[in-house]
């Protein structure tokens, strides 16, 4: 049986105050209509950092910087796996905006728990319980 491949995925979290910045995946991608950490896949040889830089400007037209690593989450499917590096990100300029996802949400993790999440990103819930706590 061939090994899945794994796919580098690079996600932002940005907060302001006790919310947390989501975007909600567009029409005729996978996962449409669920929700997620802005970000995405990495280009080959590029750096996540990087990537999740150009992802966010490409994706919501800000400009993040990413900081140090939050989380990192290995999540398998039958056909290829994900590595999902977590960056707490901040916004150097712009207002985020979607550009490419069907709308944006800045929301508490209580207000996450109940957010049609993607699975892969589920596992995050818990750590930022941890850091939001009430």
């Amino acid at each position: 049986m061939p090994v899945p491949t794994t796919t580098i995925v690079a996600a932002a979290l940005i907060t302001e105050g006790d919310r947390i910045l989501i975007a909600q995946r567009p029409k005729g991608k996978a996962n449409a209509g669920k929700w997620e950490f802005p970000g995405g896949k990495a280009e080959p040889g590029e750096d996540p950092r990087r990537a999740l830089e150009r992802e966010c400007l490409e994706e919501l037209d800000i400009e993040v910087a990413a900081g140090p690593v939050y989380e990192t989450i290995f999540h398998e499917q039958p056909t290829k796996n994900f590595l999902l590096i977590f960056y707490e990100a901040v916004i150097l300029s712009g207002d985020p905006t979607p550009m490419e996802s069907n709308e944006i949400a800045w929301v508490t993790v209580d207000e996450l728990e109940s957010i049609d999440l993607i699975e892969s990103d589920l596992p995050l819930i818990r750590e930022l319980r941890d850091r939001f706590p009430g």
